[in-house]
């Protein structure tokens, strides 16, 4: 199982896209700060999250909501875990 998540920053509300086969794991990772992007952002809290049979399944959904970020990102039904 794979997932594409997007995590939201609880300083300044921004948006984390990404994707993973194990989405606790990974989120422990950004609270813990070893993600050089996410660390000063710390803490995250999921917001998003799609489960995916493939890993390629799971990259191109990221790919489409990176490139979603700056048009309609908002427009996402966000759902809250």
């Amino acid at each position: 199982m794979f997932v594409a998540y997007i995590i939201q920053s609880q300083v300044d509300k921004s948006y984390y896209i990404g994707h993973s086969s194990d989405i606790h794991n990974r989120l422990e990772y950004h609270n813990l700060g070893l993600s050089k992007y996410t660390s000063k952002k710390i803490p995250w809290e999921l917001v998003y999250i799609e489960i995916f049979q493939t890993k390629k399944e799971a990259n191109q959904r990221e790919l489409f909501l990176k490139r979603q970020r700056n048009r309609r990102l908002q427009a996402i039904q966000i759902k809250f875990i």
